[in-house]
């Protein structure tokens, strides 16, 4: 395990303020709040739904995306109600780390956070771009691939 990253309160304080403004009963109960490699913060909502609406996490990716923020550095989540930080979920991870390798993650409950990278929240991970590079060299070549 690597070395933890200082970690960026003004990150947490902004996903703080967004829980606290804009939670909404039971289906908005989570606040995200991404830093781009600019300076930029940018936040964000959950929306959920028992279909399975978007983490608060993979919402910010698509505000950044939105604004123009392709490059994220660093990425937290913090629960209404004072719950603090909170970890990403199993898809959130995997999403975080083929759309940003080299993001950190805040993380750590009970006022200790700490960030590491997105990658050391799944090891032994499976990497979609590492297989499309794979598949993309196979049919250049004039092979095919099976499933």
């Amino acid at each position: 395990m690597t070395t933890p990253h200082s970690v960026d309160h003004d990150l947490i304080r902004a996903a703080t303020q967004v829980a606290a403004a804009r939670s909404r009963g039971d289906n908005h109960t989570v606040a995200a709040a991404a830093r781009d490699r600019d300076g930029r913060i940018i936040t964000a909502m959950n929306a959920y739904h028992f279909t399975g609406g978007p983490c608060a996490e993979l919402v910010v990716i698509g505000a950044a995306a939105a604004q123009g923020a392709y490059d994220l550095v660093t990425m937290v989540a913090v629960g209404d109600r004072g719950r603090g930080v909170i970890p990403p979920c199993g898809r959130c991870r995997q999403m975080m780390l083929d759309y940003f390798p080299d993001l950190r993650v805040i993380v750590g409950a009970g006022g200790r956070p700490r960030a590491v990278p997105v990658a050391e929240l799944l090891p032994e991970s499976y990497r979609w771009q590492d297989h499309q590079e794979h598949d993309d060299q196979q049919q250049h070549d004039g092979r095919t691939t099976t499933p």
